[in-house]
């Protein structure tokens, strides 16, 4: 299997100097300071060289250069009071990266390394996930740096009181749809959706997604980025002719993706073994208690290191180790970016992992892609396999637009569609385009086709 690297440097498929290598370092030159958006914008351009060479409307000037800059970018200060009378600052952002397929739409993340060079680099990466949805959504994303963890719910609920009252003005149901993301989740969903009403005396429900199943809100949504996830691996391990029944996995993080990647690892037979947050990793030599993981950090918002405790004797606690270091057959990431690297990816190459498939945003390094790729491991890139919940949210658009509330049963049998249609659709374009295998490539450059007709269509704006 040819990568991706390769494939950049191969002479036949870029001219020299290379118009991509210009591009990047102009993108480069002009972002500084924001290596995750440098990472995803050079990770997408080094796999548009074949479709740039068989598409040469796609070369023409300023395609990508528009590609990569983003359609407007929004900070703003966000102050709010604690339950002590304290005033903080925060900084708010929204990034509407491109609307060329539709309304922009992508999470809210609500954590202290958040700052625009992330939120670009999210945005980016959600421009091509939402095109390989086939839902006619565009890209965004957006945030703030305010950490949710330890405070009150009145704390909570006055921040996002505040963060929406600035961000109202940019958002719509027709304009751009957030979601929610790491430390936004329905509660946080509730509060802005209620300032929102309040502002603008509108019952609006397809203005923000991930809302309560009762008020707006999707079946499903809360499981489909893990479910996707899983869903996702078992396309790739399908068409090696194997499954995911009787296998084992390691999956990182303790979040909502990662507990719904647990459950659907568990409904298709997988044994899931490792589950983690900042403080370490757990490994469960009897698979991971579902119910325990919901109830401590669900419900109790507690540390990882308190399922051990209660688990007893299977399960042990591992403090600022690597949960890529435990043997698996399959390795879902679905923490943060850049969480798996080229050392953990020997390890588990090492270990035989037949199959990673990304929960999270970019958690893997490039080099660490590169190493899985040369060592025939299924990869799949979390713009293709996390898609899942994007999808559902976009389903939850429809839902809220026809006023009508589907049941889990058609959800899940439409997310799955959707999920099987991404697999094929990257695995096609990566055959096409002479990578057979390589669902990077796929998906970048299936993505890129679906976003570039639009732009072409519509003109230079």
């Amino acid at each position: 299997m040819t990568t991706r690297s390769e494939a950049r440097l191969s002479p036949t498929l870029l001219p020299s100097p290379s118009s991509l290598d210009i591009v990047r370092t102009e993108i480069e030159h002009r972002n500084p300071a924001q290596p995750e958006f440098h990472q995803a914008v050079r990770e997408v351009l080094e796999t548009l060289a074949p479709v740039l060479a068989a598409r040469p409307e796609y070369a023409e000037p300023g395609l990508v250069e528009r590609l990569c800059e983003p359609e407007r970018q929004i900070i703003f200060r966000v102050p709010w009071q604690d339950d002590h009378g304290r005033v903080h600052v925060n900084r708010g952002f929204r990034v509407e990266f491109n609307s060329a397929l539709g309304p922009y739409k992508g999470g809210l993340r609500f954590h202290p390394s958040v700052n625009l060079g992330i939120v670009k680099f999210l945005g980016f990466e959600q421009i091509f996930k939402n095109a390989l949805t086939g839902l006619g959504i565009g890209g965004g994303k957006g945030g703030s740096d305010f950490d949710p963890h330890g405070r009150s719910d009145t704390e909570v609920m006055r921040f996002c009181q505040s963060f929406m009252t600035e961000l109202y003005r940019h958002i719509g149901e027709h304009t751009d749809v957030p979601a929610g993301d790491i430390g936004v989740g329905t509660r946080e969903i509730g509060y802005l959706f209620g300032q929102y009403r309040r502002i603008t005396n509108r019952w609006e429900s397809g203005v923000l997604t991930g809302k309560g199943p009762h008020w707006g809100g999707s079946l499903i949504r809360p499981e489909a980025t893990g479910y996707g996830n899983v869903l996702f691996a078992a396309e790739m391990l399908r068409v090696r002719g194997e499954d995911l029944e009787g296998r084992t996995a390691v999956v990182s993080g303790s979040g909502n993706v990662a507990i719904y990647t647990i459950e659907k690892l568990l409904a298709l037979g997988a044994n899931p073994l490792t589950c983690s947050d900042s403080s370490g990793y757990v490994v469960d030599d009897k698979g991971i208690d579902l119910d325990l993981l919901k109830q401590v950090k669900e419900v109790e918002r507690g540390r990882i290191s308190t399922y051990a405790e209660r688990r007893g004797g299977s399960a042990r606690f591992v403090s600022g180790g690597r949960v890529w270091d435990v043997p698996a057959d399959v390795a879902l990431p679905a923490a943060t970016q850049n969480e798996l690297d080229e050392n953990d990816a020997a390890t588990l190459v090492r270990n035989g992992v037949k199959a990673v498939s990304e929960g999270a945003n970019m958690p893997t390094t490039p080099q660490a892609v590169h190493l899985f790729q040369r060592a025939g491991v299924a990869f799949g890139p979390g713009k293709a396999a996390n898609a899942g919940g994007v999808a559902v949210s976009a389903l939850e658009m429809a839902q809220n637009a026809s006023r009508t509330a589907w049941g889990a049963a058609r959800v899940e049998e439409e997310l799955a569609r959707i999920m099987a249609d991404i697999h094929t659709t990257c695995h096609e374009t990566a055959e096409r385009y002479g990578f057979p295998g390589d669902y990077v490539t796929g998906a970048n450059i299936a993505g890129f086709e679906r976003v570039a007709d639009a732009m072409l269509a519509q003109g230079v704006i």
